[in-house]
């Protein structure tokens, strides 16, 4: 790695985590967190912290020459639940930053470039079983559209000008350590909460929506393993799928009875069921496992003892 890592959206669900996580392989002054506000505590301790709307291609041109930034992680974006809410703000969002950070690469200003795309590019029309990685997409929301575009531009900007751009469609992100973002997929992380605090939760999802799932640890390993890997291994320029698990909130809530036997689970489906039931409810990632080696580490009932674990620290220390 030739300069500094600048990561785009520090302070959000994935991208804290992916900042401790590069901050703890490279150095701490190696990588150069930016936010549109600040972040947690340990973030902002641990290294160097810049205020920067991803929207704002001077102000974001100005921090890779002062940092002398090679790598750009683009983590900043409005999510599913979220974007419906707010089509053109989330539009913006998510296709303006990403241009810019295309173009910086285009013309040499920095070296690599990592985006996340998303299980929402697919739609109702995509193979819902073992979803294949080249296939039907049609996305029905406005963060799949935008997701789904961003893909088409990353493979162009490599094909046409050579930029070294990698990309994961990530399932649904299982984490204790950051609150949700406004995803579809949240339901996965509150159910932990309210099985602590209240031994009961009512889903927002039907109980037989299977979706694709993924444990955070398992999320920053693929990120980094597809960020080291030799230029020439990757062969997917647009976005690889990703997968390890597919579980329904029927399947999770039986997991956690294993240890909380007294819990307890409603379901109520609102206007986030219509978006689960476009998605795929399981991913074929056999090309990611074959081009650089992508396996992960997290099965249900361990996600389920992790994910217990840290929550439940989480609410002794805040009492």
């Amino acid at each position: 790695m030739a300069g500094k890592i600048l990561i785009i959206g520090a302070c959000g669900q994935i991208g804290t985590e992916l900042t401790l996580k590069l901050r703890d392989l490279y150095g701490n002054d190696k990588v150069v967190a930016s936010d549109i506000r600040e972040g947690s505590e340990e973030l902002m301790e641990s290294g160097p912290f810049e205020i920067a709307d991803a929207t704002d291609a001077d102000l974001i041109e100005s921090l890779i020459n002062k940092h002398g930034v090679s790598e750009v992680y683009l983590m900043a974006a409005m999510l599913s639940a979220t974007a419906e809410k707010a089509p053109m703000k989330a539009w913006n969002l998510n296709m303006d930053s990403l241009f810019h950070i295309l173009n910086f690469a285009k013309d040499k200003k920095i070296e690599k470039v990592f985006w996340p795309s998303s299980i929402a590019v697919f739609g109702p029309t995509t193979p819902k079983n073992d979803t294949p990685q080249t296939t039907i997409m049609e996305p029905s929301t406005v963060y799949g559209i935008s997701k789904q575009t961003g893909e088409r531009w990353c493979e162009y900007f490599h094909d046409k000008y050579g930029v070294d751009v990698r990309s994961l469609r990530y399932p649904g992100i299982i984490s204790y350590k950051t609150l949700p973002g406004g995803g579809t997929t949240d339901y996965a992380i509150e159910i932990f909460h309210e099985a602590l605090k209240k031994k009961s939760y009512t889903s927002f999802l039907d109980e037989n929506t299977g979706l694709p799932m993924m444990y955070m640890d398992d999320a920053i390993k693929a990120t980094v393993d597809i960020m080291e890997a030799p230029s020439e291994k990757v062969k997917v320029r647009s976005s690889y799928n990703l997968s390890a698990l597919s579980f329904t909130p029927k399947d999770l809530a039986e997991a956690i009875e294993k240890e909380i036997p007294e819990f307890k689970i409603a379901y109520e489906p609102d206007f986030r069921q219509k978006i689960a039931d476009s998605w795929p409810s399981s991913i074929d990632d056999s090309e990611a496992r074959k081009d650089w080696q992508w396996e992960h580490d997290f099965d249900l009932q361990s996600l389920v003892k992790e994910m217990l674990n840290g929550v439940s620290e989480q609410l002794k220390t805040a009492k």
